[in-house]
C-alpha cells in the first residue's frame, strides 16, 4: 500500500482555480522533490496533504485512510522553524510526545509515572538529535544556536512523532549555502536508512516530500522529482503534475557531483517551468514505470 495517494486532487479559492485533477502516488521511504514556479499551488498541495485545507475535489489518503483534517501521521517543517524559545533542544524535541501520550491531569496527578514516561521522551529525543547530528547540543536553548541548529531541532521534532509522510516546506531557503549543505546530507543519511531498511525487510521508517525552488537541491536529495505546473493544456483551470521521474541517487559520501543531473535539470526547466512548452507532459511522467522496469531487471 502507497502511503500517500493523491486522487484527482483540484481546489479552488472561490473563482480562482489552482490544483487541476492532481493524481500521485508515493510509496513508504521515498523520497520526493516537489518543483514548480511561483503561483503553482505548491503550498496549497501540502496543505491538502496536512489536512488543514482539504481539497474542494478529490481525496487526499494516507495509509489508506481519507486526510480530511490534521493527525500526527503527516508531520511538517516549514521554512521558519517554530521552537519554544523556553525549551532546551532535546525538550523541545519531546515536546510532542508530552502533548500525544499524556494530559494535564495525568502529570499532576500521575507524577511518579509521568516522571518515569518523561525520562523514555527525552532519551527518545536524544536519539533523534542524534539522527540530525545535535546530540551534542541538546541543553542548548533556540537563542543559543544558529539558524542550521534550529532547523535540525524543527526536523527532529517532526521525526520523533513518526509520521507516515513527513512534508518539508522550503525548510532550507532561509539558510546558508554551507548550512543548507550540511542539511543535504542529513537527508541522504535518513534515505540511507531507509535503503537499509529495505535490506532487513523492515518498512523504510521515512517518507520525504520536500519543496524546494532550487532545482540542484531537489535532484540531489530525492530519488524523484515532481514537477506540479500551470503550463499545460489545460492550465486555465489551475495547476496539475507535469513531471514525475527518477532523480539519481547519491550517498552522504559521495562528492555533490552536479555534472551528473544537468540534463535532467534542463529537462525540467522545459517541462515545468517553462510557459511556451505546452505540449503533452505526459510523455515525463514516468516514475512508475521506470520503477517497474528497474525491479523486473533486478530480479532476473
Amino acid at each position: 500500500m502507497a502511503n500517500l495517494e493523491i486522487l484527482d486532487v483540484s481546489h479552488s479559492y472561490g473563482p480562482k482555480k489552482v490544483l487541476n485533477h492532481v493524481n500521485l502516488r508515493v510509496g513508504a521511504g521515498q523520497v520526493v522533490a516537489l518543483v514548480g514556479p511561483s503561483g503553482c499551488g505548491k503550498s496549497t498541495l501540502l496543505r491538502a496533504i496536512l489536512g488543514t485545507h482539504p481539497s474542494t475535489e478529490g481525496r487526499v489518503e494516507v495509509g489508506g485512510e481519507l486526510v480530511d483534517r490534521p493527525t500526527r501521521d503527516v508531520g511538517i517543517v516549514y521554512q521558519h522553524y517554530s521552537l519554544y524559545e523556553f525549551l532546551t533542544a532535546r525538550q523541545n524535541v519531546a515536546f510532542g510526545l508530552m502533548l500525544d501520550q499524556t494530559s494535564t491531569p495525568y502529570r499532576w496527578f500521575n507524577y511518579l509515572n509521568w516522571r518515569k514516561l518523561r525520562q523514555q521522551h527525552l532519551q527518545q529525543a536524544d536519539e533523534f538529535l542524534e539522527k540530525v547530528n545535535l546530540l551534542p547540543a541538546r541543553d542548548q536553548y533556540p537563542s543559543q544556536m544558529s539558524g542550521g541548529m534550529r532547523q535540525r531541532v524543527a526536523i527532529a521534532q517532526a521525526l520523533i512523532m513518526q509520521p507516515s509522510v513527513l512534508l518539508l516546506d522550503e525548510p532550507f531557503g532561509a539558510l546558508d549555502e554551507a548550512t543548507r549543505e550540511e542539511l543535504q546530507l542529513m537527508l541522504l543519511q535518513l534515505y540511507e536508512e531507509n535503503v537499509r531498511a529495505r535490506q532487513e525487510n523492515r518498512v523504510p521508517p521515512y517518507t520525504v516530500i520536500i519543496v524546494t525552488h532550487e532545482l540542484n537541491e531537489a535532484l540531489f536529495v530525492s530519488d524523484r522529482v515532481v514537477g506540479l505546473s500551470q503550463y499545460h493544456a489545460d492550465g486555465e483551470n489551475g495547476a496539475t503534475i507535469v513531471y514525475d521521474r527518477p532523480a539519481p541517487i547519491f550517498t552522504p559520501d559521495q562528492p555533490k557531483d552536479i555534472g551528473a543531473f544537468v540534463e535532467q535539470k534542463e529537462e525540467l526547466i522545459q517541462a515545468v517551468f517553462s510557459p511556451s512548452y505546452q505540449r503533452d507532459h505526459q510523455k515525463y511522467i514516468t516514475f512508475w514505470k521506470d520503477h517497474d522496469k528497474d525491479a523486473v531487471a533486478a530480479s532476473s
